[in-house]
């Protein structure tokens, strides 16, 4: 089914591993021109490069850390100059995690998850602003965890569950202009970060969290871009200041 993305234009943070590659590389396959970024060099970043290469169109990735507001300024700025000074689609992918007993949550472990999974997303959005306009969609990519809390994550859960409100709000206060602000919630997801784990670890995992799904498996990052896309259709042009479960009905 063509959805009429060829030739909009997008920004992915995040988009070399995981969650954000597959919605990278199945928005090239719909003809979107996609933008990308890394914080750190690696394989990860020259393989997707040419993949994107072998798929075609104007597609970059490029060096941002995006916990340093003038790199995401920089960022914005390039995606401007490559993309003629627009921007059709925004999904706010790039997260970081890491699993600490509230306890020993130190302050500045807080603070690293919330400069990336909040400010960050609130700093791309503030400086996309001047490339957006009426039939542009924002997207955040947020988890299901919030929603039961996961021991451990106390400073994750809290960014995801703020970054909710953050969308809903700019659903509000930019409607009249037409810009779209939506929140895609996911499951879990099968990435290559499950791939690494060790086989027995991995196979528990796998009939652990597929048994709590409607479906009775693990979702894809493929199935994630599906959701993307529609959000960056007009298929979907009546939809904002929702949160969208992808998770197979997990509970």
């Amino acid at each position: 089914m063509d959805l009429g993305l060829t030739g909009k234009r997008a920004l992915v943070t995040g988009g070399t591993r995981g969650v954000g590659r597959g919605i990278v590389l199945e928005l090239a396959k719909a003809g979107v021109d996609v933008i990308t970024n890394y914080r750190q060099e690696g394989e990860n970043v020259v393989s997707l490069e040419h993949e994107l290469k072998q798929i075609g169109g104007r597609h970059a990735v490029l060096r941002a850390d995006l916990t340093d507001p003038q790199q995401i300024s920089g960022l914005l700025e390039q995606c401007g100059d490559r993309f003629d000074g627009r921007l059709d689609l925004v999904v706010n992918n790039a997260a970081a995690i890491s699993h600490v007993p509230y306890p020993k949550l130190e302050l500045a472990e807080w603070q690293r998850i919330i400069d990336t999974n909040l400010t960050a997303v609130h700093l791309v959005i503030q400086n996309a602003l001047p490339l957006l306009g009426e039939g542009s969609s924002v997207i955040g990519v947020s988890s299901k965890s919030i929603e039961v809390g996961i021991p451990t994550r106390a400073h994750y859960t809290a960014t995801k569950a703020a970054l909710h409100g953050l969308l809903r709000t700019l659903a509000r206060e930019f409607g009249s202009k037409g810009i779209r602000f939506n929140v895609l919630s996911l499951g879990v997801i099968s990435t290559e970060a499950l791939d690494a784990m060790p086989e027995e670890q991995r196979a528990l995992m796998i009939e652990r969290y597929s048994g709590k799904t409607c479906l009775g498996r693990l979702g894809t990052p493929e199935e994630v871009a599906g959701a993307v896309m529609w959000l960056a259709s007009d298929l979907s042009r009546y939809v904002t200041g929702s949160v969208i479960g992808v998770d197979g009905g997990i509970s």
